[in-house]
């Protein structure tokens, strides 16, 4: 067994944890995510940090807060002096690559990787800002709307399809090209999916895995808009629910898709594992599998992200490491930001050397080798972008979980006996004293008032700097996939033998024979 051990990091972006069958769901097809959770411990209330792409995952690979790092919305720069996992793991000998999805927004495009062999699917620089100031009419810059929903169906190909067809093609890849390096290092890869993010579409090879009639409806099908809660009002408007009529079927089709694109995701899992076992490397790597946040998918009558409600904020989390616990399960509250003090451990077995930065992330290795770390059961989301006009905290403590937002009504939810989210404590004398608790904990921890002129200072900024930086000649941030076609597949000035090129490529490696017959001297 390697002394450092590898770590393949898999993500899918707007995954519900409800969805997949570890979790609990009857119907849909993961064999290689089943797989995955028995070969290792499934996190049951794992949460994002924040409901939103780019937030949630700079948070995830600083370990900080997205408050503290300025990751406010889709359109927030992820400052280059940031330390990442990436850059840590690289600082221990690990090989570091990123396939896929990251939305990082802003010039520095690796943030510690040492290679990208995909370019990103969503745009790089500040053109999806929010805009607080805008308060009449919801201000939706990436203009999501219903169409996702009442267009999904049957597709022969996608967007989407084009791109994780070529993370998963990249990410395969490059695991060949790492195992026929020289150096033996370890390798990082984060592999990262955009499935199952809507619009929901996918091919019939995937559809036909279910039949329409099998599919399940949402639990709470439909709250009218004068009974919803002022967060769930304003985001009904901001992806402009009442442009479309969403009806029962089409409500039937995008569940349906949605479970056909899980399936196409697990095909992709299926394919990294599969090649971990044909390098022989799968009992040396640290796997994890997790989302960047949920999806609605129809609960509430609501879809997508952007909102408090567990469908959105929670995320399935599996990790499977070189000598921990197999089958295992852990119920408490933990979070995506924890990522980088628990793969530092497990890359240096509790040895990492300290952070140069503060980490709001706690390390989960003990859950992971049986026992408990004896820390408080407890998970914060935050929530900054379009759809409020100031910050929002998620506390979840144990079973309760407080929704916190300036202006709206507070809402205090026990999970325990209400998973459904149907019944609001805050309006019950006998739970006013713990609301109060946690209403006082939030403004204490994190200071609304001054993360609100912080991120409004941030819109007015990136808001001008967009609009400047449009005019004239534009200089894109977007990655740009640089390939030395000089040192691929046989380059007759780099070898002087085409055979022995090529034989250098093969995997395993056969050393160069000796000759049967010695060749004899021309006379």
């Amino acid at each position: 067994m390697r002394s450092q051990p590898n770590i393949l990091f898999i993500q899918a972006d707007q995954l519900a944890a409800s969805i997949l069958p570890c979790y609990g769901h009857p119907l849909v097809k993961t064999p290689h995510l089943d797989r995955l959770a028995a070969m290792g411990t499934v996190f049951d209330n794992a949460h994002t940090p924040n409901p939103i792409c780019a937030s949630s995952r700079f948070a995830m690979m600083s370990g900080q807060y997205s408050t503290r790092i300025g990751a406010f919305d889709n359109a927030s720069e992820f400052p280059a002096s940031v330390p990442t996992l990436a850059h840590y793991l690289r600082s221990l000998g690990y090989a570091t690559c990123l396939a896929g999805k990251m939305h990082f927004v802003g010039p520095d495009q690796l943030h510690g990787f040492e290679e990208r062999v995909t370019t990103d699917i969503y745009p790089s620089d500040f053109g999806w800002t929010a805009n607080w100031e805008k308060k009449i009419e919801p201000y939706a810059p990436s203009q999501m709307s219903m169409r996702g929903v009442v267009e999904s169906g049957l597709c022969v190909r996608s967007l989407q399809m084009d791109y994780d067809d070529d993370v998963a093609h990249q990410s395969v890849q490059w695991l060949y090209d790492h195992v026929r390096r020289a150096d033996d290092k370890p390798f990082f890869l984060l592999s990262s999916f955009t499935h199952p993010h809507n619009p929901f579409t996918i091919s019939k090879a995937f559809w036909d895995l279910y039949d329409d009639a099998d599919i399940d409806m949402p639990s709470v099908p439909h709250v009218p808009f004068e009974q919803r809660d002022a967060w769930s009002q304003r985001y009904f408007k901001l992806i402009r629910q009442d442009e479309h009529h969403v009806t029962e079927a089409h409500i039937r089709s995008a569940r349906h898709a949605y479970f056909g694109m899980v399936s196409y995701l697990d095909s992709k899992v299926g394919m990294l594992l599969d090649t971990l076992e044909k390098i022989n490397a799968i009992d040396d790597t640290v796997i994890v599998f997790t989302a960047d946040h949920g999806e609605m998918l129809g609960e509430r009558g609501m879809w997508y992200k952007f909102n408090p409600y567990q469908n959105a904020i929670r995320v399935p989390l599996m990790i499977s490491a070189p000598g921990a616990r197999s089958g295992h399960r852990v119920s408490a509250n933990c979070s995506l930001v924890d990522m980088l003090p628990t793969l530092l451990d497990l890359a240096t077995h509790q040895h990492a050397p300290p952070l140069v930065d503060h980490c709001d992330g706690r390390s989960l290795y003990a859950w992971l080798h049986g026992t408990d770390p004896a820390w408080q059961d407890e998970t914060l989301v935050e929530f900054t972008s379009e759809g409020v006009h100031a910050p929002a905290f998620i506390l979840r403590k144990g079973h309760y979980k407080y929704i916190y937002c300036e202006g709206d009504p507070g809402l205090l939810f026990d999970l325990q006996n209400d998973p459904l989210e149907l019944h609001n404590l805050c309006q019950a004398p006998e739970f006013a004293a713990l609301a109060q608790a946690l209403v006082s904990e939030i403004e204490t921890r994190f200071n609304p008032a001054q993360v609100k002129s912080e991120v409004m200072a941030s819109q007015r900024r990136r808001l001008f700097l967009n609009n400047t930086l449009l005019k004239g000649q534009h200089t894109s941030w977007d990655y740009q996939v640089h390939k030395d076609a000089s040192k691929q597949y046989v380059r007759s000035s780099a070898s002087t033998s085409t055979t022995a090129t090529k034989a250098k490529a093969r995997f395993p490696y056969v050393p160069t024979a000796a000759p049967d017959t010695p060749r004899q001297p021309k006379p």
